[in-house]
């Protein structure tokens, strides 16, 4: 499986944090499936600069990339996501859905995809319905808003930018990348900081 991480300006560094890593290092990953390529990818090669100020350059740009069944496409939240330099992730989303790509975007992202339709169909949430009826004027999903940190709807998943363990764990849950026990471990030690999901965590690796 091949993850793609779309990068782009004013990225929030911490949104992303538990996924990232956790696809990069692959250390608690089920060492039984194939393994997981993690691609920055942007609309161009260029290097964009994070909220948190770090630079980060992609390894390819979209043009270059054939997106195939299975795959995964991670949408981080950031302040420029109205950019028209954005427009051609966007445009290609809706038949990534089609093609069972999990498409999993957060915070800022989840604006920019209520605002080309996207989400009118599909179970989703966001920081604040309000605010999507606000400025989306495309947008008409509102009965498929749930006030929830994270929604999964078949190959779509969206979270608020609130939640960055709950978004990491429905990414991982969905990819199935990790064995049950291993994620619930892992996604508990975050939680709640108990000793005792670390050893279960290291139980569950044997």
């Amino acid at each position: 499986m091949k993850a793609y991480l779309y990068i782009l300006d004013t990225l929030a560094d911490w949104e992303i944090g538990f996924i990232t890593s956790e696809l990069h290092t692959g250390r608690y990953f089920d060492k039984t499936k194939d393994p997981v390529y993690m691609i920055k990818i942007g609309n161009t090669t260029k290097p964009i600069t994070t909220m948190g100020g770090m630079t980060i350059t992609p390894d390819e740009s979209i043009e270059n990339i054939t997106f195939r069944n299975g795959d995964l496409l991670i949408l981080p939240g950031a302040d420029t996501w109205m950019d028209k330099n954005n427009k051609k992730i966007l445009e290609l989303t809706p038949d990534l859905l089609d093609k069972n790509v999990v498409v999993a975007a957060i915070c800022g992202a989840t604006v920019a995809l209520a605002n080309t339709g996207i989400l009118n169909g599909r179970k989703h949430t966001s920081n604040n319905l309000d605010f999507l009826k606000m400025i989306c004027p495309t947008y008409t999903g509102e009965g498929n808003y749930l006030n929830q940190p994270v929604v999964t709807d078949r190959n779509l998943i969206t979270a608020t930018g609130l939640a960055p363990l709950e978004f990491s764990y429905e990414v991982i849950k969905k990819t199935n990348i990790m064995k049950p026990e291993t994620l619930e471990a892992w996604y508990q030690l975050y939680k709640t900081r108990e000793i005792e999901y670390f050893y279960a965590l290291m139980e569950s690796l044997k």
